[in-house]
């Protein structure tokens, strides 16, 4: 302790960097817990302070008007934390208490996590968001250029061929700069913006002509969708155990021999899939009815979310294809563009004494540099979507657990293995054999994933209210009067 002393009399400035080091530790956690307070502080959202987490959301807005400007960099990077402060306070400030919606809570966060990859990318995107055939934003080139989604470097076959607005189209009685703002803030695909050019576009099967068959058609696929929501949200609360309940329990009940626990936890996850590939088009399906239907844009701008991801015969396939793009670029934002940088870094640091040998070693070790950033950027998107499903987990007041993140950033192995099958067979994956594949990734290795989940009460929360549910409100009980009772 003498010693310590006599270092510090010695070297007063070393005690004047742990002041303030100290300081900033603690203004730090301040600022972090004003923004995101305990779970015990947060304040119970209700009819009267519901409309705060809505306004939040306003210099959201005014990024998104700002993006669609030319030469408002500056302004978009000064709003830059205000807007990401804003939006953090709306998920965590504010919270669902009953135990039923505290999937709400994960919801809430899921969206603002996709909003701030939007406001850091409207922000830090120098020319602002542009579209398709935009020199600056709200100016196209003289010459419509046309991007052919049938490439094979495209992901898709749909053909723009001049760069209109595919989204809701609010200009005819609203100022534009709403319209402007409104189009980029809720499309996720931008399929009409130059970032969403080669994002895969799904064949609709439904008629794009008149607009009330389609309208009929989107009704029907949304009934259809409901239904089966209902189904296998009221199937897997049948199950005994946590795993009906909000505090949750697990798909593999200890209690029976392995042969009957894989089977049951088998039918439980492909309850828990099938319930999230009909909710996501479900949700899809009513905000196409709306924007058509309420607000007169286009059928052929909304095309269905997903392709039958049953079908996929290869796991490129079902993620680049099948499954829905909607969070693509949340995932690029958050994942691609640091894997690519931190990637191709090291790169150049490891071959920076080969560069210094000639010019033509330079240009080579820049081309390795690039094409190592290109595996960056697949990794590091699945890193980012695995912790994109695990933190907003967290927004539920429940434990961090490593599996989700671990089964997503195995998927960019996965993608890289089937490359390589490729290259050194010759063959693609594909046919039957491929679908099984597929279905060993997302039935077999993704189940301790979805245990997670529902350990921590995924299965239990209200997805359909009772009072809405046909399965639990007619269906079931009528099925029970039929059963003898003992």
């Amino acid at each position: 302790m003498e010693a310590f002393n006599q270092t510090e009399r010695n070297f007063p400035a070393l005690g004047m960097v742990d002041v303030v080091w100290d300081e900033v530790r603690t203004n730090v956690h301040l600022a972090f817990r004003t923004i995101i307070p305990p779970a015990e502080k947060r304040i119970p959202i209700t009819l009267q302070n519901g409309i705060i987490p809505v306004l939040c959301y306003v210099p959201m807005i005014l990024m998104a008007y700002l993006a669609r400007r030319p030469d408002t960099y500056l302004f978009r990077v000064l709003l830059l934390p205000f807007t990401v402060s804003a939006v953090l306070v709306a998920a965590y400030h504010f919270t669902w208490t009953q135990v039923e919606f505290n999937v709400y809570n994960w919801t809430q966060c899921l969206m603002a996590a996709v909003t701030i990859a939007k406001a850091f990318e409207f922000a830090l995107t120098k020319e602002g968001m542009l579209k398709i055939g935009e020199t600056y934003p709200g100016s196209l080139e003289d010459k419509t250029k046309s991007v052919d989604n049938r490439r094979p470097t495209t992901n898709g076959y749909h053909k723009l061929d001049k760069p209109a607005s595919t989204h809701l189209r609010l200009a005819d009685y609203s100022p534009k700069w709403l319209s402007d703002a409104f189009e980029l803030l809720h499309t996720n695909r931008g399929l009409s913006f130059k970032y969403g050019q080669h994002t895969y576009r799904p064949l609709s099967k439904r008629p794009l002509t008149p607009r009330h068959d389609f309208l009929v058609a989107t009704l029907r696929d949304f009934v259809y969708n409901f239904l089966l929501v209902d189904f296998c949200e009221s199937m897997m609360k049948l199950f005994p155990g946590g795993i009906a309940t909000p505090l949750g329990g697990s798909i593999f009940y200890p209690s029976l021999s392995p042969i009957p626990r894989y089977i049951v936890s088998t039918t439980l996850h492909m309850l828990t899939g099938f319930s999230l590939v009909s909710g996501f088009e479900m949700v899809f399906d009513l905000v196409t009815l709306f924007a058509v239907g309420a607000i007169g844009d286009s059928p052929s701008a909304w095309p269905p979310v997903m392709e039958k991801p049953w079908l996929a015969e290869s796991m490129h396939e079902l993620w680049a294809k099948r499954w829905h793009q909607l969070l693509r670029q949340t995932f690029i934002v958050y994942g691609a563009y640091p894997g690519k940088w931190l990637f191709e870094t090291l790169t150049s640091l490891f071959l920076a004494p080969l560069a210094q040998i000639s010019a033509s070693s330079n240009k080579r070790s820049k081309a390795i540099s690039a094409k190592i950033g290109t595996l960056g950027m697949l990794l590091g998107t699945f890193v980012a979507s695995g912790l994109f499903h695990e933190l907003s987990m967290m927004a539920m007041n429940r434990e961090f657990t490593w599996l989700p993140v671990v089964f997503f950033a195995l998927q960019g192995p996965v993608l890289i293995g089937e490359r390589m099958w490729r290259k050194f067979t010759g063959r693609k994956i594909g046919g039957r054999m491929g679908r099984l594949w597929v279905y060993f990734n997302m039935f077999i290795a993704a189940q301790p994933m979805v245990d997670s989940w529902h350990r921590r009460g995924l299965g239990g929360a209200t997805v359909i209210p009772p009072q809405l549910s046909p399965m639990r409100g007619i269906l079931i009980p009528a099925l029970r009067s039929l059963v003898p009772t003992a």
